[in-house]
């Protein structure tokens, strides 16, 4: 038997509705915000995620997958977002457009990583990227568009944690201070971490393997070499975020493990039992000069991803009763062909109506068809009747109430509005968090 490769896998059923519920939500915030969907192709040249996200990352070293295709050309599944997005934006100019330009993404990633509970090697993510605009304000949006999302979706042990890498001039200060701080202890660390101390001392401290190590609870923090600009920013960002009411934590642990990162970077937490140590489930922040990189125009970004896996897996730990339809409005039942052919033309009428509708495929028997009417939980039944259609009618019956109704063909659609208008009001989720700054228009939802 052929199985899914290792790190992977299918999407059906019940957990299927959660992930297009959370695909929902989503799209109803990203309208309210104004952001632009975007789509990117799922491999990309190699040297955009080598010089994009950084050669001495984990991402680029040991978990791209990397191939070459038929013409010879280097080819690597999307690890990440970002750099497809910014490489698109240079591509098609969209500098010369209304500036900030504010996109998200929605899509499948690769990583050669060890999977666990909510972490696969094939991953779908979601994220936003603001490219344009170097305001604070837009850092605070990025940060507040995150958290309210989570809140829609029901989630309510949100921590967000940020901290400041600064500009280049703090970060390179921040960056000698790390190198003399390990350089005495770092045979103490792990081989990778030995390679990144003169490239990448910021990496040691991102470490999994030696996130336990005593030696990292005393490094240095980023806060202690910034400049007075960088201060100064920092704290607008701050000042936004307690004025669009998102509570916060400064974190000077938070580096973020990629190299394009300066000034904001940030990572929110879902405070649940059960999750595990690495509770994370989004982080972003700022990439000033990731677009210059890329040779593009010196362009300030900012951006922000979660994962599918991990979010669905926090919304399951915190029992999150996600309003999605589990079952169907009808199911029509039949007995001989020409009864058949009329659930066929009912079932259209049904559903271009707007119901959710079924029949029966397999030619079981009438007691089998009331079985697959009960596995797909069906309101109401019709046994479609020779007699009855012949005057124009049919018997519905709730299979809640057994309750049966003989009613006119020509009054069917109006019974059943009636009948299920009060089961609709069921499925318009609406966030009860009135801190969220949507909370005045989730009625759009």
């Amino acid at each position: 038997m052929i199985t899914k490769p290792k790190g992977c896998k299918d999407i059906y059923g019940r957990e299927a509705k959660v992930w297009k519920y959370i695909d929902t939500v989503i799209d109803s915030v990203m309208e309210k915000y104004n952001y632009n969907y975007i789509r990117t192709p799922i491999f990309e040249s190699t040297e955009l995620f080598h010089r994009g996200v950084g050669e001495t990352t984990d991402i680029v070293t040991k978990e791209t997958y990397d191939f070459k295709d038929r013409g010879d050309r280097s080819i690597t599944l999307r690890p990440e977002g970002t750099a497809g997005v910014v490489r698109s934006y240079i591509e098609n100019k969209m500098y010369g457009e209304n500036n900030p330009v504010k996109l998200y993404y929605n899509g499948t990633m690769y990583r050669y990583e060890r999977p666990q509970a909510g972490r696969e090697r094939e991953l779908t993510q979601f994220g936003v990227e603001v490219l344009g605009s170097d305001d604070p304000l837009i850092d605070a949006e990025v940060i507040s568009l995150a958290v309210n999302i989570y809140k829609m979706l029901g989630l309510k042990g949100i921590k967000v944690n940020i901290n400041t890498l600064g500009d280049v001039e703090s970060r390179n200060k921040y960056h000698d201070a790390l190198v003399k701080y390990f350089a005495p202890y770092i045979n103490d660390f792990c081989d990778d971490c030995k390679n990144r101390i003169d490239k990448s001392p910021l990496k040691i401290l991102d470490c999994k393997v030696d996130k336990d190590n005593e030696v990292l609870k005393n490094a240095p923090t980023t806060l202690d070499y910034l400049n007075d600009e960088s201060k100064e920013r920092f704290e607008k960002v701050k000042e936004y975020l307690d004025l669009l009411q998102v509570e916060y934590v400064v974190n000077p642990k938070i580096v973020r493990g990629l190299d394009y990162y300066n000034h904001t970077v940030f990572e929110i937490e879902a405070d649940i039992e059960g999750f595990g140590s690495n509770n994370v489930i989004g982080a972003g922040g700022r990439y000033n000069g990731l677009c210059e990189m890329l040779d593009g125009p010196q362009t300030p970004g900012i951006g922000f991803a979660t994962g599918f896996s991990r979010l669905a897996l926090a919304l399951e730990l915190e029992n999150v009763n996600i309003p999605i339809k589990e079952d169907i409005d009808l199911f029509l039942l039949y007995v001989n062909e020409d009864e058949k052919k009329y659930a066929a033309y009912l079932s259209q009428e049904l559903r271009m109506a707007g119901y959710v509708v079924d029949t029966e495929y397999t030619s079981r028997s009438l007691k089998a068809q009331f079985k697959q009417a009960d596995r797909l939980k069906a309101k109401y039944t019709i046994v479609l009747n020779s007699k009855e259609l012949d005057n124009n009618e049919v018997t519905i019956k709730n299979t809640k109430t057994k309750e049966e109704d003989t009613i006119s063909l020509d009054a069917l659609i109006y019974y059943l509005d009636e009948k299920l208008a009060d089961d609709m009001d069921e499925y318009n989720y609406e966030c009860d968090d009135s801190g969220c700054s949507c909370h005045s228009n989730e009625e759009d939802l």
